[in-house]
C-alpha cells in the first residue's frame, strides 16, 4: 500500500511539474519581451548637469591642402612587399596590385572631386548621449499625389561607411524617374555609427550594437519619425535588429540583406549533420543545400579562413589599429581585402582580386578616405570588442525574437549562408525571403538596382496587408 500510495504522490508531482511547465510556457508567450532602451553616456569626463542641446547642424565634408599634401607625403615614401609567385589573393591584398592603386590613388583620384559628390546629399550632426551623430538626410526630389514620403533608416557595416547607400539612395527617394515602381517613395536617414566616419567616435567603453540602436532610435524620433522602416547588412542587421527588439511599435518593417543567428539550438546541429541528405525534414530548399554543403567546406573551414580579422578587432583592436591609422597603404590594403573576397570568394584566385569587377577605385577609395580623414579605423575595429568579449550568445538581445515584419534579401556570395528555416527562429514574421540571382556582402554598393527592387516589393508587401498593424 505505501508502494502504491507513493507512486500516487509521484505521480501527481509528475502533473504538478508539467502543469506547470504547460502555463509557464504559455504565460511566457503571452508576454513579448522588448529589449530595454540603453541610456548611455559617451562624452568625454564626467556627464555635464546640464540637458542635452538637441540641435540639428548642417554638415559638409571638407579637405584641407594640409591633409593631402600629408597623404601624398606617406603615399610617395610607401615600402612594399614583393608578394610571393601566383599568389594571387590568397595570402590577402597582392602588392602588386597594390601598387597599382597607390599609384591610381596619387595620379588620378580627385579626393576634392569626390568630396562635392559626398556633399550632393544633404548632411547634418547633432548630439546624442555625449557625442556628435552624422546622418544623410535625402528627402524624395518630388512626390506622387496624394503619397507621403516613407521614412527609411540604413544602416552601414564594416569596413563600410554611409558612402555604400549613395548609388542606392536615388532609386528609393526618386523610383520613377529609375525605372522602378513610385508606389512607394522613401525618405532616407544614414547615419555613421559611432566610430565611423564623421560621428564622434564614444570615449567609454561598453558601446555596442545595442547602444547604437539606442542611439539611432533617438535620432529617428528627433527627426519627428514615430513611425520608420530600416534596413541593414553587416552590423546595420544587428544594429536594425537590436532597434527592431527595443522599438516594435515603431518601426514598420526590417529590412536586412545579412540574416546571422548567434544563437544555434539542437535542431540546428541536427540540420547541418543531416540537412544535405534530408533537406525537407528542416525546411531547406534546393538553393539552402547548394550554398551550404558540404558544410565542413563551405561552413566550417569558410570561418576559419575568413574570420582571422574578427579575432584580432574583437581582443586587441587598438595594436593593429596603430598601423593603420598611421600608414594609407595598411588602410587600404587591410579594406581592399575585405572588399575582394566579401564580394566573391572565387576573387582570392586573381591577381587584382577581382576588386574592379563590381566597383571602380574611386568608390573604393573613396570609402577609404573616409576612414583616413576621419581617422576613424582603431574605433570602427573597437565595435567588434565592444559586441563579442562578452562570448556569442550571452546578451539577452540574442536570446529575444523579433516581432517587427522582415524582409530578408540573401545573396549568393554572402560569406554565410543563412537558410530561411534557421532565420525564421529568430525573426518569426518574415514576410519576405528570397534568394538574389547575384551579389555578395556589400550590396547597396555592389548591386543597388537589385537590392532596391527587393526593399520596395517588401514595402508593398508590408503596407498592403498593414502587417505591423496585426500585433
Amino acid at each position: 500500500e505505501f508502494c502504491s500510495s507513493l507512486a500516487g504522490i509521484m505521480l501527481l508531482e509528475v502533473f504538478l511539474v508539467l502543469g506547470a511547465v504547460i502555463i509557464y510556457f504559455l504565460l511566457s508567450k503571452k508576454k513579448e519581451e522588448i529589449l530595454p532602451f540603453k541610456e548611455g553616456w559617451w562624452g568625454k569626463g564626467q556627464k555635464p548637469d546640464t540637458e542635452e542641446d538637441t540641435t540639428i547642424w548642417p554638415f559638409k565634408v571638407e579637405t584641407t591642402e594640409e591633409e593631402l599634401s600629408d597623404l601624398f607625403r606617406r603615399l610617395d615614401q610607401a615600402r612594399f612587399t614583393e608578394p610571393l609567385e601566383n599568389s594571387c589573393f590568397h595570402y590577402g591584398t597582392n602588392s602588386v596590385y597594390l601598387r597599382k592603386v597607390v599609384s591610381y590613388w596619387k595620379n588620378q583620384f580627385n579626393w576634392k572631386k569626390q568630396v562635392e559628390v559626398l556633399n550632393k546629399y544633404p548632411q547634418f550632426k547633432t548630439k546624442i548621449q555625449g557625442i556628435d551623430i552624422h546622418f544623410v538626410h535625402v528627402k524624395p526630389p518630388r512626390l506622387p499625389e496624394g503619397q507621403s514620403a516613407k521614412p527609411l533608416l540604413m544602416v552601414h557595416g564594416w569596413p563600410g561607411s554611409f558612402y555604400e547607400f549613395y548609388k542606392i539612395i536615388p532609386l528609393l527617394t526618386d523610383p520613377a524617374s529609375h525605372g522602378l515602381s513610385d508606389e512607394h517613395v522613401f525618405e532616407v536617414i544614414c547615419p555613421s555609427i559611432p566610430g565611423y566616419g564623421f560621428s564622434e567616435a564614444p570615449h567609454k567603453k561598453d558601446f555596442n550594437s545595442v547602444s547604437a540602436a539606442s542611439v539611432f532610435y533617438e535620432l529617428m524620433l528627433r527627426l519627428g519619425f514615430n513611425e520608420f522602416y530600416a534596413q541593414g547588412g553587416d552590423w546595420g542587421w544587428l544594429i536594425c535588429t537590436n532597434l527592431a527588439q527595443m522599438a516594435p511599435n515603431c518601426m514598420k518593417g526590417l529590412h536586412l540583406n545579412l540574416a546571422s543567428v548567434t544563437n544555434m539550438g539542437f535542431t540546428h546541429l541536427l540540420s547541418i549533420l543531416l540537412g544535405r541528405y534530408l533537406p525537407g525534414l528542416f525546411g531547406f530548399q534546393d538553393e539552402d543545400v547548394r550554398r551550404m554543403f558540404p558544410f565542413l567546406k563551405k561552413g566550417l573551414y569558410r570561418i576559419l579562413l575568413e574570420s582571422g580579422y574578427a579575432h584580432i578587432q574583437a581582443t586587441k583592436p587598438d595594436t593593429v589599429g596603430c598601423g593603420l591609422n598611421d600608414s594609407p597603404i595598411g588602410l587600404a590594403a587591410y579594406i581592399l581585402e575585405k572588399f575582394s573576397t566579401w564580394t566573391d570568394l572565387e576573387f582570392h584566385n586573381l591577381e587584382d582580386g577581382g576588386l574592379e569587377r563590381k566597383f571602380n577605385l574611386d568608390d573604393l577609395l573613396t570609402n577609404i578616405m573616409i576612414y583616413w580623414v576621419s581617422g576613424c579605423i582603431v574605433s570602427s575595429m573597437r565595435f567588434y570588442k565592444e559586441n563579442l568579449q562578452k562570448g556569442i550568445g550571452t546578451q539577452k538581445h540574442e536570446r529575444l525574437t523579433v516581432q517587427v515584419p522582415t524582409g530578408i534579401a540573401s545573396f549568393p556570395n554572402e560569406v554565410m549562408h543563412t537558410p530561411q528555416a534557421w532565420a525564421q527562429k529568430k525573426y518569426t514574421n518574415i514576410v519576405s525571403f528570397h534568394f538574389m540571382p547575384r551579389g555578395g556582402h556589400f550590396a547597396a554598393l555592389e548591386e543597388p538596382e537589385l537590392l532596391a527592387e527587393d526593399i520596395l516589393q517588401f514595402v508593398g508587401k508590408v503596407e498592403k496587408e498593414q502587417l505591423w498593424r496585426k500585433k
